[in-house]
């Protein structure tokens, strides 16, 4: 299957006579939400299909897989974490609508297009990151970054001994005043 790295669909057939239009492509180097990046390693592949289900209302059902780079939360150390994610979304054309908008009515939620050409980008970018996890580890024994002089751990020894914290460590100084 050939992958575009353009991230729109054109449903001016499916608008005209129904059926279901399919789509496929890549997104490269990064997944942006704001001014918040989410790198990638090498590209990751998406696909959907968008399925008329009667009158205006359109079925977008799809998928995005890549390896997202995310730091470890101990060392920092960029970590590929494979993410695969699906997506399922509820359409309805309204002639004339400039941008896509969310919907929410009592039990029903919808995105609402106006023009044939519907961006995907953004329902791709969301799958992808609500996908990511919270957190990720190097390795599963990884030793973090040294709290005194901040070297890896994993790559060396700097000798620099970690003080446990206990939460009455304060009240140790208190004593002799008794």
């Amino acid at each position: 299957m050939e992958h575009r790295e353009v991230m729109s669909i054109n449903l001016a057939r499916l608008l005209k006579e129904g059926g279901t239009v399919r789509a496929s492509g890549v997104v490269r180097e990064a997944f942006l939400v704001g001014e918040e990046r989410f790198p990638l390693e090498g590209e990751a592949t998406w696909q959907v299909s968008v399925s008329s289900v009667g009158g205006d209302e359109y079925w977008l059902s799809g998928e995005v897989k890549g390896v997202a780079l995310m730091e470890c939360r101990r060392c920092l150390k960029p970590t590929p974490t494979p993410i695969h994610a699906y997506f399922q979304h509820m359409l309805r054309y309204e002639q004339g609508l400039e941008a896509v908008a969310f919907h929410e009515e009592a039990e029903d939620e919808y995105y609402a297009f106006g023009k044939p050409d519907l961006d995907l980008l953004p329902f791709l970018t969301e799958a992808f990151v609500t996908e990511m996890p919270y957190t990720v580890l190097c390795q599963e024994g990884c030793k973090g970054l040294c709290p005194v002089c901040g070297a890896d751990r994993n790559l060396v020894d700097c000798g620099h001994e970690e003080e446990g914290f206990h939460p009455f460590t304060a009240l140790k100084n208190l004593l002799p005043e008794l």
